[in-house]
């Protein structure tokens, strides 16, 4: 009998909301903290180093700076063989982090200037994490070392390029020469900006709190055991419970990795921001899906970026 897998994951969807459903009312008590805690961790680490830089993005992209600022990265992209829009994707991907490079392609592929077979790849390497969130959040605030966190960052989007250039070399991708993404006017530039940064880190927020709350009900109903038993057998207890949950909600991950004070602390927290864990790809899976990007192949090529960064790391633990 041949089965279909989108009703298969559709079954699986709807049975992971049902537990979460029937975990907050049966435990309503230690699974409203576990959100509020993933809302704490948001105002606290991630809301300070995501709101400035959101803004100051959003000011380039509306006023049209952002297409010269990156007229001089363009040769240096170029062995990609991607369309020059790439390079203001990447830009602001490598300033601003998740989701912002993803919002940025969908906007590049719904103008025409970046067409279905490029998209993928450049989806995948728009995909990086705001310098402000791994050197101030993960670097000062979790490991108390900013030191610690230019070495992730720099493993980050050296691992990001590595496997981007590669994929991208077995692709056959035909540049699009459109012109650049054309500005829109608007009578309130100051109020666009601050309000469309505003929405996506309260989006952000909500996507952390919800997945760290999940995080915690997954782990204590025992839904991946088989793969907490099998990262036991690679990793210490305590990293291997902070990878799990990192595999769900990135910071969360991160803040308790860090907190394990294990030598090998570091390289998980690489893995985890440059994969994304389901909290980071769902939000960059919303934006990207109109830009016909495969989720399964997006999601591939995050976790093979996520082990090239780990392996990176290794040396300086």
């Amino acid at each position: 009998m041949k089965i279909n897998l989108y009703s298969f994951f559709k079954a699986l969807a709807v049975l992971f909301l049902l537990i979460i459903a029937a975990s907050l009312f049966i435990n309503p008590q230690k699974y409203v903290f576990a959100c509020f805690k993933g809302f704490s961790l948001w105002a606290q680490c991630v809301l300070p180093s995501l709101f400035p830089f959101m803004i100051i993005s959003l000011l380039f992209i509306k006023t049209g700076l952002a297409n010269q600022a990156c007229r001089p990265f363009k040769k240096l992209f170029k062995p990609y063989n991607l369309p020059e829009a790439f390079a203001v994707c990447f830009i602001i991907s490598l300033c601003s982090g998740y989701p912002a490079g993803s919002r940025v392609v969908s906007e590049y592929y719904n103008s025409g200037q970046i067409n279905k077979n490029q998209s993928q790849a450049v989806a995948c390497i728009c995909s990086t994490c705001s310098p402000l969130f791994i050197v101030g959040t993960v670097g000062v605030k979790m490991f108390n070392d900013g030191s610690v966190g230019l070495l992730i960052y720099g493993a980050h989007i050296l691992s990001v390029l590595i496997i981007g250039l590669i994929y991208c070399k077995t692709q056959k991708n035909q540049a699009v020469t459109t012109a650049p993404l054309p500005v829109k006017p608007s009578n309130n530039i100051l109020y666009d900006c601050f309000y469309d940064a505003t929405i996506a880190v309260c989006l952000s927020g909500a996507f952390i709190a919800f997945f760290s709350c999940s995080a915690q009900i997954i782990i204590d109903s025992n839904l991946l055991l088989p793969l907490q038993k099998l990262l036991s057998l690679i990793f210490d207890k305590q990293i291997a419970s902070s990878l799990l949950f990192g595999l769900i909600e990135v910071t969360c991950g991160c803040n308790a990795a860090a907190a394990t004070l294990s030598p090998l602390s570091m390289p998980v927290c690489g893995f985890l921001i440059t994969f994304g864990g389901g909290s980071i790809l769902a939000q960059q899976l919303c934006y990207i899906a109109s830009a016909k990007v495969k989720p399964a192949a997006f999601i591939l090529i995050k976790f093979i970026q996520g082990a090239l960064c780990f392996i990176i790391l290794l040396p300086f633990i």
